[in-house]
């Protein structure tokens, strides 16, 4: 197996732990812990080893799907990765549509053979035919994340049911990653409600403030559930005790303040961000979630270079374009504190104007 540099994260490992302000991060800004209670008894494994059945009963229900239709997983990172290895084998086909995370086409494209669907600048549009057209009958997985990272594009309702629709004429399943599907004012339903063959995985990271918890799940059919705990035996054997007992808090009493707090703070950042691109002659698609995908200012050859400029004469992390496929655009991330948020876009406008 053979899997290719995570790019992003390389990145990262070269410039975040020096700059001074992270504007690549691509969730809420981290709640503190003290909002919690934080003492989970024993620290055992969680077991049974997927997540307490009770509890996987509960997230069940916003699926219409029961305890044995949920795995809890160590973040959505090994949720999609235990899908992954789960219907994935030598023989198989995926078919992801990028840009994305490049977790959900590097993992696929290890394993099996992969056909990538381009969304379409400048609106990230998803063209059905394209899609259909991808599709083979070996073909097992159809890979979309909503809302989009890096480009914040929102595909509608209809448009993720009639892709639904496609995977199931073909027998194929649709993998959703729904990690910023809850910072939307009005959030679809999940792709794990559609039916047999939707997968829905997220995480208490970038919509509830919670990245530290560690804490995602798989929802889907049995089948699948019962591959992804096949493979969870070799990778984190049971999720966080503490993730578990903070999830059930986050995800009971303080859901609905925590989502209302968050969806507030995204708002009033997009407004900051939207005007700031504005007044440096820049363009995006309008995002939904907290990450926006941004054209290269004028002066620069592309997204490497002028993040690099940045890093390096303001002490500010930008992610490039390049590592999601377009090297004219950069990604930035607006869901860190206000404070830091107000002084990064000073300094990476000092950068522009510098030109």
């Amino acid at each position: 197996m053979e899997i290719a540099p995570f790019e992003l994260e390389r990145w990262f490992d070269e410039y975040e732990h020096d700059a001074e302000i992270m504007l690549a991060e691509s969730g809420i800004r981290s709640l503190e812990s003290s909002r919690f209670d934080t003492d989970p008894g024993e620290l055992g494994y969680v077991i049974p080893t997927d997540g307490d059945p009770e509890f996987r009963a509960e997230i069940g229900e916003r699926y219409g799907r029961t305890a044995e239709e949920i795995c809890f997983t160590c973040g959505t990172q090994e949720a999609n990765y235990l899908v992954f290895r789960s219907l994935l084998d030598l023989e198989s086909h995926a078919v992801v549509i990028t840009p994305t995370y490049q977790a959900l086409s590097a993992v696929p494209e290890s394993i099996c053979d992969v056909s990538r669907v381009n969304l379409s600048p400048p609106d990230w549009s998803l063209d059905l035919d394209a899609v259909r057209h991808a599709i083979r009958p070996e073909t097992q997985l159809i890979v979309l994340n909503n809302p989009n990272n890096p480009t914040g594009k929102h595909h509608s309702q209809d448009m993720v049911e009639q892709l639904y629709d496609l995977a199931a004429e073909n027998d194929a399943y649709l993998l959703c990653d729904e990690v910023y599907r809850l910072l939307a004012d009005d959030p679809l339903p999940p792709v794990a409600s559609f039916g047999e063959w939707g997968i829905s995985t997220t995480s208490l990271t970038k919509a509830y403030g919670l990245a530290g918890l560690r804490f995602g799940w798989i929802a889907g059919s049995r089948d699948v559930i019962e591959g992804a705990v096949r493979w969870k035996d070799y990778t984190t054997i049971s999720p966080s005790i503490f993730g578990q007992h903070l999830a059930r808090q986050a995800l009971g009493e303080h859901e609905e303040e925590l989502l209302e707090e968050n969806r507030s703070l995204a708002r009033r950042h997009h407004e900051m961000v939207e005007e700031w691109i504005t007044n440096h002659g820049l363009d995006w698609h309008d995002p939904v979630g907290v990450n926006g995908f941004v054209s290269v200012p004028d002066g620069f050859s592309d997204g490497k270079s002028f993040c690099r400029a940045v890093v390096e004469a303001e002490s500010v992390v930008l992610a490039p374009g390049e590592f999601f496929g377009f090297k004219e655009r950069f990604r930035i991330g607006f869901g860190l504190p206000t404070d830091e948020l107000e002084e990064g876009l000073r300094r990476v406008g000092r950068v522009i104007e510098g030109q």
